[in-house]
């Protein structure tokens, strides 16, 4: 029986070459109509992010893993098609993913809270922070590190991770920055004095906003000095040069003037002993 199946063009072309011939065709259909639906989705989805402004490595990185996933499907329903068991290379790719995550754990994180800075945006290319223990212009945000530069010039490369796990300090997210500033006087000094001189070098400087009001008020009798807040409000860019010429204004002034900048000091009284304990 067999060798008449074998000989006999009809049974084999009924019985194997049209049925498979068939599934052949449709898996190439399903997966030629399948990438063009990809691409069609890929592209709603990406004209959706850009109508949302999203971050262009955030827009890509989303997009190649949405191509990828659909693409997936595409092939396993092609695969199925064919009369191929695909339950097994679900479980087999299942698995391979839980493998690499658990050995990419450390990657995996950064990588979320990469997502997670690109997302909601704590901070933007140029800004001036405080983030992963390190200070400095942020000069690019990817998905696995940030990358800053120094006020001394160097390049500072930190896990997303680290800087999503503590606190962030952004100094440029607001338009303004306050001034705070101590300065000491001895206790002999003429307080009202000190304190005219504070209010004219600060008002004399055009840098200074007014709204805000600067505020020049005692903070602490310490135990040495009478310590003065100084208070100003600036531009944020202004921050560093109104800080150090406000303090060599003050040191000047105060010299003129003759108020004294007391430095720290401390007593020591040894009590006298008699000449018979001193002989013993």
């Amino acid at each position: 029986m067999l060798d008449n199946l074998d000989l006999d063009p009809t049974l084999v072309l009924h019985s194997y070459l049209i049925p498979w011939g068939t599934r052949i065709l449709l898996a190439l259909a399903i997966f030629y109509v399948g990438r063009i639906a990809v691409s069609v989705i890929c592209g709603l989805v990406e004209k959706l992010m850009h109508s949302r402004r999203m971050d262009e490595v955030l827009m890509r990185f989303l997009g190649t893993i949405l191509r990828c996933l659909l693409l997936l499907f595409v092939i396993i329903a092609s695969l199925s098609q064919l009369g191929i068991d695909t339950t097994s290379l679900v479980a087999l790719l299942a698995a391979a993913g839980l493998a690499i995550g658990l050995s990419l754990q450390g990657s995996l994180s950064n990588l979320a809270a990469g997502v997670l800075l690109i997302t909601f945006r704590p901070f933007t290319k140029g800004d001036f922070v405080e983030a992963g223990n390190a200070m400095g212009v942020v000069d690019s945000i990817s998905i696995f590190t940030t990358t800053m530069t120094t006020p001394d010039n160097k390049e500072v490369i930190i896990p997303n991770s680290a800087i999503l796990g503590n606190n962030i300090t952004n100094f440029s997210a607001r338009s303004t920055r306050r001034v705070d500033m101590v300065f000491r006087v001895s206790y002999g000094d003429d307080l009202r004095q000190a304190r005219q001189l504070l209010e004219e070098i600060i008002a004399a400087d055009d840098r200074v906003l007014a709204d805000p009001p600067p505020q020049v008020v005692v903070g602490e009798l310490a135990d040495s000095s009478v310590n003065f807040l100084v208070r100003p409000w600036v531009q944020s860019a202004d921050y560093w040069p109104v800080l150090w010429d406000t303090t060599e204004a003050v040191k000047l002034k105060f010299d003129e003037a003759g108020i004294t900048i007391p430095f720290p000091q401390m007593e020591i009284s040894m009590p006298r002993q008699d000449e018979e304990a001193t002989a013993e």
